[in-house]
């Protein structure tokens, strides 16, 4: 299996292992696949997108490096999203950077920069009144959102927004169940203080 579109139907820890007996397809494919999403999280962790970039590329740096490592009983996803998270979880404690985008990038290239820096609170059905008062609304939650601790708000990114398991988080942060839930909780809690003006 050599051609690209072959290498689309592999799973993820077939990729991994064509990559690590040197197939440069595979290390192409394992780009192709996440680049965006790893972009995605970075960029919502930090808020800008050369910095963003810079640390997306950071990331497949060290998952090419460290491959080797990777061990195939975890899903590829978490591993890379761990290494992800890490690189812009030391960027925010370096710069304190505190905000997130709704509507994605301000300075964003192309529609799907735009799409995949955005965070999705409108239901298309929506009158343009009510889209209106949902993109309100939606700000506000992306200032919540921003005021929460890096750890908080890594939680809330990849519950809510990547829809990822109470597990994958722990995986992908490192972490004890307990405690992923814990913050999980502790966020929540922060948010409906930080939104409780939406409700009077």
């Amino acid at each position: 299996m050599s051609t690209a579109k072959d290498l689309q139907s592999l799973g993820d820890r077939e990729i991994v292992e064509l990559a690590k007996a040197g197939k440069e397809a595979a290390y192409r494919e394992l780009l192709r696949r996440y680049e965006r999403p790893v972009f995605s999280l970075v960029y919502r962790m930090v808020r800008d997108r050369t910095l963003a970039e810079d640390l997306a590329q950071e990331t497949f740096v060290k998952v090419l490096n460290a491959l080797e490592s990777y061990r195939p009983e975890y899903k590829f996803s978490s591993w890379i999203f761990k290494i992800a998270n890490n690189a812009a979880i030391d960027q925010l404690r370096r710069r304190e950077l505190d905000t997130l985008s709704l509507d994605g990038s301000p300075d964003a290239r192309t529609a799907d920069e735009v799409e995949a820096t955005a965070l999705q609170a409108a239901d298309h059905g929506e009158s343009p009144l009510e889209e209106l008062e949902s993109r309100e609304t939606g700000s506000a939650i992306e200032r919540a959102i921003g005021r929460l601790r890096p750890e908080y708000r890594t939680c809330i990114l990849l519950r809510h927004v990547e829809g990822r398991s109470y597990e994958e988080i722990a995986e992908v942060m490192d972490l004890p169940l307990g405690t992923v839930k814990t913050y999980i909780h502790r966020a929540r809690l922060e948010l409906r203080e930080y939104l409780a003006d939406l409700r009077t």
